[in-house]
């Protein structure tokens, strides 16, 4: 993973999105319906954006870095793109590192002709995989894991392109959703415990594919249903779909955190609004974390939903006693150490006149590292809070992940070095609290966890990774290490 982007936060505090992915087909201008997409998708990536275009004879790519509206708000940047089949991707980057060179959708001419895809999550094994190819013969001209799939179609021998595609998903492990582009139409795909989630619509006879519904919602496509786990879609030129069911039925491991974080509040996940699932996760957290205050004051924009629901089932007030600034730049030039550690500031200001003098409970969604909630911790205290509590709307963070959300390795996790007493003391809270494992469960529509079958991938909080770790597993082996190229593309 590289975390040491300009555009993080100081501390690198926070966990980050993924990716995003966009997908049309049949569509009369698929790369404008795409741009659109993507920019309903870009809190799940910031760093670059890229569509893929094919017009029935020939494809074409424009990539770049940046935000979607950088690179795609112009007429002539779209009749680029020509054709009735498009497939786009905002990233943010976590196996491979940033560089023009890891933008999606990679592209590649096969022998049985152009293959673009589009990849949103991580491969658990990817460096040992490429390390196979790579002694083998095979050239990479990214460092992204996504290219190992289009090696491993490569060199299959099975004689269709779906077959060759279904062989390389059958020998990777971790998270996945897939868009595939070849001249016969596009595929989507999702890994066999659908990790990542991907979703279809239609647009008249256009059928079109995106990490979240909201993208649904801003191109005026209808919901149709989610691409199932372990599912593959073929939709052709005519807008035929296709389902097939490769992997079996291994059951289903959505990630949680899309109801804690990732998702926008305005998107449906697994069958369930984003936004009462976060409602619901605050109204938990107040049943079994009440707090004797005066004021519910959320950490924005994350904590909001939730500290709706914490107000409404606690009958505290709900105050925005933190104003959030939305013109922090990305690229925010630190010339000093001083200017840098008054980031949470520039970011953040407390709303002096609602907590002065009162007793508030801040919620947030999460606790990474904790400098930053240390930060809002004492920003309230300076304005004036009387007392400042502190309330989380979802277990401790205390396991990286390995399935595409770019955290930082477990040694930096609060959660890791420490049990909830000494996170109070450290980001100086008078209280502090999470919700239960078992009550973010019952918060986003399921029962209780259950050990031996649990319903989400919740590593994060839990340890229980539902695949192979083989490239980790290797490391701590004190195996071969596999490390990417330190090459750099001006």
């Amino acid at each position: 993973m590289d975390t040491t982007h300009p555009w993080m936060d100081e501390d690198g505090d926070t966990l980050h999105e993924e990716c995003g992915v966009f997908g049309a087909v049949n569509a009369s201008d698929a790369a404008a319906l795409t741009a659109f997409g993507l920019h309903a998708l870009q809190h799940r990536g910031q760093e670059a954006a890229g569509i893929t275009a094919f017009d029935g004879t020939q494809f074409v790519t424009r990539r770049g870095l940046g935000h979607v509206a950088e690179n795609f708000s112009s007429q002539e940047s779209i009749a680029e793109l020509p054709g009735a089949m498009a497939a786009g991707h905002v990233r943010y980057s976590t196996t491979g590192g940033s560089g023009l060179r890891n933008v999606q959708p990679l592209y590649a001419d096969l022998a049985s002709g152009g293959f673009a895809v589009a990849h949103n999550g991580n491969f658990s094994n990817a460096g040992t995989l490429r390390q196979e190819l790579v002694q083998k013969g095979a050239i990479f001209q990214s460092t992204s894991d996504t290219e190992v799939i289009i090696h491993l179609v490569a060199t299959s021998r099975y004689p269709t392109l779906r077959d060759r595609l279904v062989d390389a998903l059958r020998l990777v492990e971790g998270a996945y959703a897939l868009i595939v582009m070849t001249p016969a139409g596009m595929i989507a795909c999702r890994d066999p415990l659908g990790i990542r989630p991907l979703q279809m619509g239609r647009i008249g006879n256009a059928v079109v594919f995106a990490s979240e519904t909201v993208a649904f919602d801003v191109v005026g496509a209808e919901f149709e249903r989610q691409v199932e786990p372990g599912e593959m879609i073929e939709v052709d030129h005519d807008g035929k779909v296709t389902s097939y069911r490769p992997f079996g039925n291994a059951g289903s491991r959505p990630c949680i955190f899309e109801h804690v974080y990732f998702s926008r509040p305005d998107s449906v996940f697994d069958g369930r609004s984003v936004y009462a699932a976060r409602k619901a996760i605050g109204e938990q957290l107040a049943i079994e974390n009440p707090c004797d205050v005066d004021l519910v004051v959320p950490v924005p924009d994350s904590g909001v939903p939730a500290a709706i629901g914490y107000a409404q089932q606690s009958g505290v007030p709900f105050e925005l006693g933190i104003i959030r600034s939305h013109y922090v730049g990305r690229t925010f030039i630190q010339p000093s150490d001083s200017a840098r550690h008054s980031g949470v500031k520039r970011k953040h200001n407390a709303n002096r006149s609602l907590v002065e003098g009162k007793r508030i409970v801040l919620i947030d969604d999460s606790i990474v590292r904790g400098t930053t909630s240390m930060k809002i911790v004492e920003m309230m205290r300076d304005a004036g809070a009387t007392e400042v509590h502190f309330r989380v709307a979802s277990p401790p963070t205390a396991h990286s992940c390995f399935y595409g959300v770019d955290t930082p390795e477990r040694s930096k996790l609060l959660a890791a070095r420490m049990e909830v007493e000494p996170m109070r003391e450290f980001i100086r809270a008078d209280s502090l609290a999470f919700v239960s494992i078992d009550g973010l469960y019952r918060a986003v529509g399921g029962a209780p966890r259950d050990a031996g079958c649990p319903q989400f991938c919740d590593a994060c909080f839990t340890g229980d990774y539902p695949t192979s770790l083989t490239d980790l597993e290797r490391r701590d082996r004190g195996a071969d290490q596999l490390t990417f190229p330190t090459h750099k593309v001006a």
